[in-house]
């Protein structure tokens, strides 16, 4: 157990690295969807409640965090590309400490897209400073699991030449169908059903309860928790799985 968790430890460190040495990419992360949480609040936030800081800033949060989708899967199949992940397969390494040197490496840049998110958005609109954005962070850290997930398992399948273009699916997914643009109260039928079952909508409600407070804390808390984490374990069993089947030299 020991020696798992400083190889862990060892790949989480090096990821990092990695990140840090990219700042461009890091940039990206943080500086698109600012520039987004801005500009949407002075466009529309009189107009109506939907841009209130207190709604925009929880959805850019998990918005930024489709981005890590992007993120993690080039990083992986960048490491696929060299010989670094071709050493790994032949070393004691296991593939769920492969995929925990990645998440980890990743957390810290999703802690830090949610903090600047809500203090750029308390700045703009000091109201948002008598929410809970404690519990905001918390909750954006738990839906960032999912991203990072589907980062890991697209790096893992894809190339380098694809992983933009199917990792592109979660990021559209995550504007169209999780109702960050626009009030769901007057969808019905099977768009709105087919929202609910998704990750996205579940993620954005999420944050957005937790920031927001809620009446119903299953409708708004637990039962979005829920969905998200079951995806979230769906997607890290198939990265799982692909590594161990990538190992063995499938």
């Amino acid at each position: 157990m020991r020696k798992s968790c400083r190889r862990t430890a060892v790949l989480a460190r090096r990821n990092l690295t990695e990140i840090l040495r990219d700042p461009l990419g890091a940039v990206f992360l943080l500086a698109m969807p600012l520039l987004m949480e801005i500009l949407f609040y002075f466009l529309f936030h009189g107009l109506t409640s939907q841009f209130e800081m207190s709604v925009l800033a929880p959805g850019i949060v998990v918005f930024s965090q489709a981005f890590l989708t992007l993120f993690s899967g080039l990083l992986i199949s960048l490491d696929r590309g060299t010989s670094f992940l071709r050493r790994l397969y032949v070393s004691e390494a296991r593939p769920h400490e492969f995929i925990c040197g990645y998440l980890l490496a990743l957390l810290p840049v999703s802690l830090c897209q949610s903090i600047l998110f809500f203090v750029v958005g308390g700045i703009l609109d000091r109201s948002l400073w008598s929410t809970d954005i404690p519990a905001g962070v918390l909750a954006g850290a738990a839906t960032s699991f999912f991203f990072v997930g589907c980062g890991i398992l697209c790096g893992s399948l894809c190339g380098e030449k694809s992983i933009g273009g199917v990792s592109s699916a979660v990021i559209v997914g995550q504007s169209v169908l999780s109702g960050m643009w626009f009030p769901t109260e007057g969808l019905s039928g099977g768009f709105l059903t087919l929202m609910k079952v998704l990750p996205f909508k579940n993620a954005t409600d999420l944050v957005r309860c937790a920031v927001n407070g809620c009446d119903d804390p299953v409708a708004g808390i637990l039962r979005p928790l829920a969905v998200v984490a079951a995806y979230t374990v769906a997607v890290f069993v198939a990265a799982t799985l692909v590594f161990r089947h990538k190992s063995r030299g499938g």
